[in-house]
């Protein structure tokens, strides 16, 4: 199955009062694409995982990118090459979570985007999102099997929390 993603982040904000650029409003656009084809190089990308899954309160859902997870059409995700992650701490339907989700951490963690061995980026709070790209030939991160292949979304204590989660990735 071909693969072609569009990855893109985009802020626009109207702000009123005297500035630099001219008054009294500044309305700056901020735009980043990626435009990915099918392919294991650079600007490409050939695996896609969305779901949207639920975690125990102060429990963790231990994703592995190597083998154990199936996408939308039932074919097993293995990746080597984290490309984008996009995750939202709300239900698809729009249901608010009321507890913080956690990323990373845990044993053999996928850490290239977060450095170091085990860190962590969090919390994101009910309704927030952290979204994370790269179409070089690094990526966001590698992904090795059985050292280096578990992205943990961690849920802290109070309540289950529904999270929608996509993954962009190369094959090889």
């Amino acid at each position: 199955m071909a693969l072609t993603t569009t990855i893109r982040a985009f802020l626009r904000a109207t702000q009123t009062g005297s500035n630099d650029f001219g008054g009294p409003t500044l309305t700056p656009d901020m735009d980043a694409t990626l435009s990915l084809t099918d392919g294991t190089v650079v600007n490409t990308a050939d695996l896609l995982f969305i779901d949207q899954r639920t975690v125990a309160s102060a429990t963790n859902d231990d994703l592995d990118l190597s083998g154990v997870l199936t996408n939308a059409f039932g074919q097993t995700f293995t990746a080597a090459e984290l490309v984008g992650l996009f995750i939202i701490n709300k239900a698809i339907d729009g249901t608010a979570n009321t507890t913080n989700l956690t990323i990373g951490g845990g044993s053999n963690p996928v850490v290239g985007f977060l450095g170091g061995t085990t860190p962590t980026i969090g919390p994101i709070r009910p309704g927030g999102f952290l979204y994370i790209a790269s179409p070089d030939a690094a990526g966001i991160g590698a992904v090795t099997a059985g050292t280096g292949d578990i992205l943990r979304i961690a849920n802290s204590s109070g309540a289950a929390a529904t999270y929608q989660i996509g993954i962009v990735a190369r094959s090889a």
